[in-house]
């Protein structure tokens, strides 16, 4: 069995810059006051180092206390902005082609490694008609209990064989994002990495990493499911 497992944001969709916003929507739900975003990095980060930082940022000592607010306020305020979402930004080159044809391969079950709490995760790939291509419960998400990013591997391996019975090992997991993150990630947990470079960083510069594959971008769908390296 093979296990694939996807990053959203630069990767699957490009939502327009709404995730970043929803963020300071949601700080200014939960304090009264405008959150200062420009320092945060949030490319290839969970949702809960985000919100951490934003916590931080703005001048709360004890953050941690927070975090459950501070997701609900998130999960509210980019459910306002689905409609936007949905009109402003779009899948990423390739996307649904890969999504498909990555479903249709025996023995290859699919689902998300991500940053975004399930909640959001969810929302974004439904604004571009996605969701219905991975298997949204087996996910390993920003809402999970974790420590870091390449805890997930673990996480959704373990959803995948207790929920599915698909029992793959981590060097039968691999990971598909656009950041040096993902890479480290899915190299920490033992799983393949493939890198694409619709998102932030160049092809030259995910090639710099540990990637076991680095893609231009998912619309050449042989070079995909060669750096997949499922049959």
């Amino acid at each position: 069995m093979k296990l694939v497992l996807w990053d959203i944001d630069g990767t699957l969709v490009h939502t327009a810059g709404h995730g970043r916003d929803a963020f300071g929507e949601a700080f200014t739900a939960v304090f009264g006051r405008e959150a200062d975003l420009e320092a945060v990095e949030m490319a290839g980060r969970t949702d809960h180092m985000i919100a951490m930082a934003v916590l931080e940022g703005g001048g709360v000592t004890d953050g941690a206390s927070h975090l459950d607010r501070m997701f609900e306020e998130l999960a509210r305020a980019l459910e306002a902005r689905r409609e936007r979402i949905a009109s402003e930004g779009h899948p990423m080159p390739g996307a649904r082609d890969a999504l498909e044809a990555v479903a249709e391969r025996p023995g290859v079950t699919q689902s998300l490694l991500t940053g975004n709490i399930e909640v959001n995760a969810a929302l974004k790939l439904a604004a571009f008609g996605l969701d219905r291509l991975v298997d949204l419960e087996i996910g390993g998400y920003g809402s999970d209990p974790h420590r870091t990013r390449s805890d997930l591997v673990a996480m959704a391996r373990e959803k995948a064989a207790r929920l599915r019975n698909v029992r793959a090992e981590a060097a039968e997991t691999v990971l598909i994002g656009d950041t040096p993150r993902d890479v480290e990630a899915a190299k920490a947990a033992g799983a393949r990495a493939v890198a694409v470079a619709s998102g932030p960083y160049s092809f030259m510069e995910l090639r710099s990493t540990a990637a076991d594959a680095v893609l231009e971008d998912l619309c050449y769908l042989p070079a995909l499911v060669s750096a997949l390296a499922i049959r």
